[in-house]
């Protein structure tokens, strides 16, 4: 009897198209409006846009990539096949697992602090704690990841995004509000260098749709439906991001968005359309908790993954006898978490997040352009050469410190990657050259 490890092709355009959309909404935007604003004034929709505009470049090298390569392991099954280098991948991976930690990180900071504090109060480092505490009994519990699961979640994310533009809509046709606020342009180091540096942390807010590529196997059609989805997703997550940042410097003062760990919670209390505060700070605990848990799921599988493919030492591959969860990467991730929560704030660590994956990007859009020599039968989506040549220079130029990212910024994404790179040598020495790797086992698509 043969037994098929293919996953069942299920899923449409339409559910896929949700997935992206719930992939970018989530925990940056109900955190970051405030951050961003700090480095451009009350203009914080500009940042946004550039780094949509931006973030499309690599898009379109996803979008090829995937409808040629439709399997569930993203940028390391890229590098892999336009490097073939175990090293190349083995980083590519671990910094994609480092980013889903610091993204935790991050999401657990903004959930202790304002949002939560409509219900208790709590210093913010302890309710950061006691939800890292939540996130890792759930992940030793044991969940299997669904897109129905997904599909809810998203529904209450945008919901409570949709209630800040309707906010906005009501407080336009009421005369409520300062709508001038949002051209007013106060770049803290010049106009260049404010939206640089403003687009560089809001790029943390649309990441997620580099998730949406674990999906490829499982998508009907995915040559035709993937980029079809992963443009309108970009666009439908534009518009919503857009007039959510339209109304927040409008209703509020930029020096109130920028000292607040609840933005949009400060945009609710003000309004002239009443919604509870209670109720909305609940929708973007869940928010902010959804990103946290896939992240950090994300990231103790693909530890467990690497651990089974014998890439890193084995005794990250155990797994609980009862549970049936890999205990010890569990263990090693929040623990990893737990430091950086302890030592980062939001905006810090965000920006982490961001430089980890800026420098895969820039690798996927080189990976696109080297693959082109390696022909498949099938028809796919063909990005415009210029395109991933163009998203490469802008990823990387995004990593360069003119965009005001601190030195503490590359330390600590260095100390990361650094981690990994011992973790490799010490396997190495003791189980010998890693001569080939098995990305699809390294990232399974739980």
């Amino acid at each position: 009897m043969t037994v098929s490890h293919e996953l069942k092709r299920v899923i449409g355009r339409k559910v896929l198209l949700l997935f992206v959309v719930g992939d970018i909404l989530g925990a940056g935007i109900y955190a970051l409006v405030g951050k961003v604003a700090g480095y451009v004034g009350g203009a914080l929709w500009l940042p946004f846009l550039v780094a949509f505009l931006l973030a499309a470049l690599t898009a379109t090298a996803y979008a090829e990539l995937v409808g040629k390569y439709p399997q569930a392991a993203g940028a390391a099954l890229y590098a892999n096949k336009a490097f073939h280098i175990p090293f190349v991948t083995f980083i590519v991976a671990f910094s994609v697992m480092m980013s889903g930690i610091t993204s935790a990180s991050t999401a657990a900071r903004a959930f202790g602090g304002r949002y939560l504090a409509e219900f208790v109060t709590l210093p913010v480092i302890v309710g950061a704690f006691v939800f890292l505490g939540l996130v890792t009994v759930v992940n030793f519990a044991g969940i299997s990841e669904s897109v129905r699961v997904n599909v809810v979640l998203t529904i209450i994310e945008a919901f409570g995004l949709l209630v800040i533009v309707a906010i906005g809509i009501y407080a336009l046709f009421s005369g409520q509000g300062e709508p001038a606020r949002a051209l007013e342009f106060h770049p803290a180091n010049g106009a260049f260098l404010g939206v640089l540096g403003g687009t560089a942390l809001a790029f943390y807010a649309l990441l997620g749709f580099e998730d949406s590529v674990n999906l490829a196997e499982e998508a009907k059609d995915p040559q035709r439906d993937y980029p079809r989805a992963l443009f309108g997703g970009i666009v439908v997550a534009a518009l919503i991001y857009l007039a959510v940042a339209f109304t927040a410097t409008m209703l509020v003062d930029t020096r109130t968005l920028v000292g607040s760990t609840g933005p949009l919670l400060e945009v609710v209390k003000v309004a002239g359309l009443a919604f509870p505060p209670k109720l909305f700070a609940l929708i973007a605990l869940l928010a902010v908790g959804n990103t946290a848990l896939i992240n950090m799921l994300m990231a103790s599988r693909l530890v467990y993954g690497m651990a089974r493919q014998r890439i890193i030492p084995a005794a990250f591959g155990a797994v609980h006898p009862t549970r049936a969860t890999p205990w010890v990467a569990i263990v090693f991730t929040v623990a990893i978490a737990a430091v950086l929560v302890s030592t980062g704030d939001i905006g810090p660590l965000a920006d982490t997040t961001v430089l980890l994956l800026l420098f895969v990007f820039a690798l996927v859009n080189v990976c696109v352009l080297l693959l082109r020599k390696d022909r498949v039968r099938h028809e796919h989506f063909v990005a415009p050469t210029w395109m991933p040549a163009l998203g490469a220079v802008v990823c990387l130029t995004l990593t360069l410190p003119i965009t005001g990212r601190s030195g503490d910024v590359y330390l600590r994404a260095a100390i990361l990657v650094g981690i990994g790179v011992v973790l490799w040598f010490i396997n190495r020495i003791f189980v010998g050259p890693i001569e080939e790797i098995d990305i699809t086992k390294i990232n399974p698509p739980d």
